[in-house]
């Protein structure tokens, strides 16, 4: 008989063993059992991750030394988030034993903020699998394992709540994320890179960040990378060495930051959408014709503007992050519906999506 099948059998009254720990008392609800059991099976394949950060990027007096999580997800190679890899001089992960070993980086997705991490010498005393992360259920439970705060092996219950296109962070990363998974369950610094699990033990989502009203106030609310991103990122970086989510190419700027006398000489009405600034050479927005901006010596933009994008396949957008996550939804080979103002009127331009290269 399977274990959790067996505790459900045992029901009231019976003690639960969990390797060298005795509960206290019986395990009184099979959602105890649950959670128990999912996190036992789990735990071993739950790294922390210590990081020694470059002297440049550090200001005087700040430590060089970070934590994040991670986990095994195949025999040597570990998912973390990108951000608490990004700035590295040594890397090292802790196995649930309490073995240290060595790490290097194996491949980054910076923008949904997600690393892998190679180690050599030892192997995984568990994988996770992943599960789906687009048929959560709003008020479905989750579990989170991270090294909050520096609490190794720390372990959270939550529910998934609600899923979101707006998280504020201001590191640059994570653009192409199109909705954050939104959970009670703890995630706070150090948590970044766990896996987030369901009742099952599946992997839905990796621990990113925390939603808070200020930033003196920490968040309370948890965001976390869809697992269903993550696998396909993880994919693509194995087989490519970078992700293969659409891309137009080009920068684009918030038409909400441009000043509204050029807005006005070019004929717009609205400051919501997204400006194209630079389109290079051979990007899939210059191979569709899509038009830039143009700058003086000072970096000031001139009139006329180059195009505005203001819908992306039927949907209008608000700024230039609209049109990232709608874009990076798709893969190569797809075509981009956009909607751009050009010459004081909407015109279509259609951009067939191209496949990813190393730099």
């Amino acid at each position: 008989m399977p274990v959790l099948g067996l505790l459900l059998t045992l029901g009231l009254g019976a003690a639960y063993l969990t390797g060298r720990t005795t509960a206290q008392r019986a395990l009184v609800t099979t959602d105890e059992i649950n959670t128990v059991e999912v996190t036992r099976q789990a735990l071993p394949a739950v790294v922390r991750v210590d990081v020694r950060i470059r002297r440049d990027q550090l200001q005087p007096g700040e430590d060089p030394n970070d934590t994040g999580t991670g986990f095994f997800y195949k025999p040597n190679l570990i998912v973390t988030a990108y951000h608490v890899v990004q700035y590295q001089e040594s890397l090292t992960v802790t196995l649930y034993d309490g073995k240290r070993v060595t790490a290097k980086i194996e491949g980054v997705d910076p923008g949904i903020d997600i690393a892998i991490l190679r180690v050599s010498g030892v192997s995984a005393p568990k994988t996770l699998a992943f599960g789906e992360s687009d048929r959560l259920i709003p008020g479905q439970k989750l579990i989170a394992i991270g090294t909050p705060l520096k609490y190794n092996n720390f372990i959270s219950t939550g529910i998934f709540s609600a899923t979101t296109r707006d998280l504020d962070r201001s590191d640059g990363l994570g653009d192409e994320v199109g909705s954050y998974l939104l959970t009670t369950a703890t995630i706070q610094g150090g948590s970044s890179g766990g896996p987030v699990l369901d009742s099952r033990g599946a992997v839905v989502g990796i621990a990113d960040a925390n939603a808070s009203a200020n930033s003196l106030l920490p968040g309370v609310i948890g965001a976390a990378v869809p697992g269903d991103l993550t696998k396909q990122s993880l994919s693509d970086l194995e087989k490519v060495g970078v992700p293969q989510r659409g891309t137009l190419g080009v920068t684009l700027v918030n038409l909400d930051d441009l000043d509204p006398a050029l807005r006005q000489l070019a004929g717009l009405t609205s400051n919501e959408g997204a400006l194209v600034d630079e389109v290079p050479a051979a990007s899939a927005g210059a191979r569709a014709g899509l038009r830039g901006s143009l700058r003086n010596s000072k970096g000031q933009l001139l009139s006329p503007l180059g195009d505005v994008i203001v819908a992306v396949d039927g949907r209008r957008v608000t700024s230039r992050y609209d049109v990232i996550r709608a874009v990076a939804a798709k893969r190569p080979g797809q075509v981009a519906a956009l909607k751009v103002w050009r010459n004081k009127k909407e015109v279509t331009v259609n951009v067939t999506l191209l496949k990813r290269t190393l730099q």
